[in-house]
C-alpha cells in the first residue's frame, strides 16, 4: 500500500490546485536584510533603486516587503523613508523641513514662467516646446528650459513622429524626489489645487487637470531620444572618428 505523500509548505495540490502557504524567511535573515537595506539607502544621497538593494540582500529576501516595512517604521519619525518611482530615499519629514533649512542650501526661486513650464511638462508629458507655447499662449525662452534642465527637474524624453521631429520633454526622478512624490499620479488634482488656493475661484466650468502618465512608455507618435539626436541638438560632441 502506498502511503500518501506528505504535503510540504509551498507545494501545490494537484487535485484542487490550491497552493499552501509559503514558509516565511528566517526572522534572523529578514532582520539582517532590513539592516542591509536601511544602510544602503542611508549611505546614499540619491534615491537607491530596488534592483540595487535586492542584489545585495540575502537570498530569498523580499525587497518590496522589506522596504514597505521600513517605510512604516520610519513613518512617524523625523526622517521618513520615501518611495520615488522604483527607488527609495531617506528624507526629512515634511513638517520638520523648516528646522534644517539653511541659506546655503536654499534653492533659487523659479520665475513664474519657469513654474508654468514645469507644471505643463509635469502634467502633459510627453510635450514639445511648441505644445508648451500653445498651452501658455506665449513663447517659451530657451533660458527658461535651461533653468529647469540645470535644476535636474526636466529632461529630453524623445522625438515626436511629426515633420521636423520635435523633441519631447518629460520630468525626472529628481523632480519626484524634490517634491516628495512617489509617482506622477501623486501630483495634486483639481480639488487639491483649489483647496490650496493655487487656482482662481472663477475658472471655467469645464476646466480639467490632465492625469499625468505613470510610466516612461513611449506612445505611437514618439521615438526614444538617441545619442545621434543629442549630437544634432548640440548637446553632445560629434562621435565620428578623427580624420587623417
Amino acid at each position: 500500500m502506498i502511503e500518501p505523500q506528505e504535503r510540504l509548505p509551498g507545494m501545490i495540490d494537484e487535485e484542487d490546485g490550491a497552493e499552501t502557504t509559503i514558509p516565511p524567511i528566517d526572522p534572523r535573515i529578514e532582520l539582517e536584510a532590513e539592516r542591509i537595506a536601511e544602510a544602503l539607502v542611508f549611505a546614499s544621497a540619491q534615491p537607491v533603486s530596488e534592483g540595487y538593494i535586492a542584489a545585495r540582500l540575502p537570498q530569498g529576501a523580499d525587497v518590496r516587503r522589506i522596504m514597505m516595512r521600513l517605510k512604516s517604521i520610519y513613518a512617524g519619525r523625523g526622517v521618513n523613508l520615501l518611495q520615488v518611482a522604483d527607488h527609495w530615499a531617506f528624507r526629512t519629514a515634511a513638517d520638520l523641513s523648516f528646522v534644517v533649512q539653511t541659506d546655503e542650501n536654499e534653492v533659487r526661486k523659479l520665475s513664474r514662467a519657469a513654474l508654468e513650464v514645469l507644471a505643463i511638462i509635469a502634467y502633459h508629458q510627453p510635450v514639445t516646446r511648441a505644445e508648451i507655447e500653445d498651452i501658455r499662449g506665449v513663447q517659451t525662452s530657451k533660458g527658461t528650459l535651461d533653468v529647469l534642465m540645470e535644476a535636474g527637474w526636466i529632461r529630453f524624453r524623445g522625438r515626436r513622429r511629426t515633420p521636423g521631429r520635435p523633441v519631447t520633454f518629460g520630468s525626472t526622478r529628481d523632480f519626484l524626489d524634490h517634491f516628495g512624490l512617489e509617482e506622477l499620479r501623486d501630483l495634486p488634482g483639481l480639488e487639491e489645487l483649489k483647496g490650496a488656493g493655487l487656482l482662481s475661484g472663477r475658472i471655467p466650468a469645464n476646466f480639467q487637470i490632465p492625469v499625468p502618465l505613470g510610466d516612461d512608455g513611449f506612445g505611437e507618435d514618439e521615438d526614444p531620444i538617441t545619442q545621434l539626436d543629442l549630437e544634432e541638438l548640440g548637446l553632445l560632441p560629434p562621435s565620428g572618428g578623427d580624420g587623417e
